[in-house]
């Protein structure tokens, strides 16, 4: 797959960025945007928006295997552990998340983390050295490499429970993002697997929609509204009529990767 490159040679040059709620994420130079949405805050961002959703609504299970897509700062995955812990459930969690830049993993035991990840210190330091970490309850995986290339060569062994999809936005990070993506990503997925995503872009939520998600809306307490998608139908969370949105706008489409290959 022959993509547009981005400018490799700005990938280090990142500067710390204090965001609304007192976490640090970076500024990339390479994507023209920060890691998190410094309004709603790398960690505020991370539990609202991925972690509470879709630990809530996968409260029932207490074996799950999350696809962090991508994990940059390690922000959704720690921050899953760190809420694990803080309410003492009873869970056991696989995390596989794929990340394209191995430097940046392997620099996160020196970053600025929120008091909120003290008691897994010891779990951020095991995967900046190692790209993994294994106990009893925990298992994280980083997937160094181009996300697309990892997620098509997984099999469908790894039956995917839930899914972070937080690449760098649909403007500077489009192959993540298309129809297509969504396709590889259904794969993985069991039957009544979820997705967390801050976008809510018509493209985005068509692109789900088109390969089978039933897409909701999600809000929560300072911090704007974000999308949920669900393989299953899901009670008591506001719903989005896809088929009415596409008939009112029929010239709305979902990405597609033919659009941003060379």
């Amino acid at each position: 797959m022959t993509v547009k490159p981005h400018e490799k040679n700005l990938r280090s040059q990142q500067e710390r960025v204090l965001c609304d709620d007192g976490s640090y994420t970076l500024y990339s130079k390479e994507f023209e945007e920060p890691y998190h949405s410094t309004k709603d805050g790398a960690l505020h961002e991370s539990l609202e928006k991925h972690v509470k959703p879709a630990l809530f609504l996968k409260e029932d299970q207490i074996v799950l295997t999350i696809l962090d897509i991508c994990f940059g700062l390690g922000y959704n995955s720690f921050a899953t552990l760190s809420y694990i812990k803080e309410k003492n459930l009873d869970m056991k969690i696989h995390i596989l998340s794929a990340e394209f830049d191995e430097d940046l993993v392997h620099s996160l035991d020196n970053f600025e983390y929120p008091a909120y990840f003290d008691e897994i210190r010891h779990i951020i330091k095991a995967v900046s050295e190692d790209l993994y970490y294994e106990d009893e309850q925990f298992k994280i995986e980083i997937l160094i490499g181009d996300a697309r290339e990892i997620i098509g060569g997984l099999t469908p062994n790894n039956k995917i429970d839930i899914v972070y999809q937080d690449p760098f936005s649909p403007t500077h990070n489009p192959l993540l993002w298309t129809r297509e993506w969504f396709t590889d990503i259904r794969e993985l997925c069991r039957d009544d697997a979820i997705l967390t995503t801050y976008s809510t872009a018509a493209a985005v939520r068509l692109g789900l929609y088109e390969n089978g998600f039933h897409i909701f809306i999600h809000r929560a307490e300072k911090i704007r509204f974000s999308t949920i998608a669900s393989l299953q139908m899901l009670s008591d969370i506001e719903y989005v009529d896809m088929e009415l949105k596409r008939g009112r706008n029929p010239d709305a489409q979902s990405m597609k990767d033919k659009d941003y290959l060379l």
